[in-house]
């Protein structure tokens, strides 16, 4: 059965900076609120929105605009600086309490060049009332409510998606996950309810190159499974072709983005990671 999907209500909504945390070394937890958040919604486990920041020299934040009348209206002049991520947490206004978003960043380090980029350096130096633009979601692509079975892969930059899928996933569902960190710290990203329901197999690149793919290999898994998998798209690429043309997953069922590329900057995840065998 295909998973359900549901347009959201678009705009470019601006929010500022209410709290900064540190689920690990690695992550910067950013919880944005404001008025403009007030009819925010994203229902789907990867659900993406685009994050716009200010100019790191100016400080002026630059992003286009929403009306039903002319659509998006892109700005004609300043500097537009966007990446995308998916909301690890939304809670709408509640008992005076404004409209809540909760973006992590991770910060790359030892990753290729994303470290030192614009997103990465907001993140690090984020304070209380700094300012950005969230664009979407377009619309969501629920988790499915009939699932039985669920295999979910992701390097640290899909470890939001995959905490939101074990969040989602209806309460029956047996839940397999692998997860390629670069150490031990990233282990406290999920809380331990969701590692206890996941049964979580942790890789770290240290031990060299290939992992995913042969973690995933050896995981007897079922017809009906659902699987999700974002990270780095060559390390993906692998992964994606045993278990389209080796396991023959349906690809109703499948779910590989590649939200990162090495050597790449600001990659488009919608776009395939095997250009020779698009979706």
């Amino acid at each position: 059965m295909a998973r359900e999907r549901i347009r959201q209500t678009m705009g470019f909504r601006r929010a500022r900076v209410t709290g900064v945390t540190r689920p690990t070394p690695d992550f910067v937890r950013v919880t944005l609120a404001g008025a403009d958040l007030a009819d925010f919604r994203a229902d789907g486990p990867a659900d993406h929105v685009k994050v716009y920041f200010p100019n790191p020299v100016t400080g002026v934040l630059t992003a286009p605009t929403w009306s039903e009348e002319h659509g998006v209206e892109r700005p004609t002049d300043g500097l537009v600086i966007s990446r995308d991520y998916t909301p690890r947490a939304w809670r709408p206004a509640a008992e005076g309490r404004p409209a809540e978003l909760d973006i992590d960043f991770f910060l790359y380090e030892g990753l290729g060049e994303h470290g030192n980029g614009p997103a990465s350096s907001w993140a690090a130096g984020a304070a209380p009332g700094g300012e950005v633009a969230v664009g979407g979601p377009k619309g969501s692509l629920l988790a499915p409510a009939e699932a039985r079975h669920a295999l979910l892969v992701a390097d640290e930059t899909g470890l939001p998606a995959l905490a939101r899928w074990i969040d989602m996933l209806p309460a029956g569902c047996a839940i397999t996950a692998v997860v390629l960190a670069s150490d031990e710290a990233t282990e406290a990203y999920l809380t331990a309810e969701e590692e206890a329901r996941a049964g979580v197999e942790w890789l770290y690149r240290f031990d060299g190159p290939g992992q995913l793919e042969e973690a995933v290999h050896s995981i007897d898994l079922a017809d009906d499974a659902y699987v999700f998998a974002a990270g780095e798209a060559g390390e993906l690429l692998p992964v994606r072709r045993m278990l389209k043309r080796d396991r023959h997953v349906d690809a109703d069922h499948l779910q590989v983005q590649g939200y990162w590329k090495r050597g790449v900057t600001n990659r488009d995840h919608h776009a395939p990671i095997d250009p020779s065998d698009p979706d």
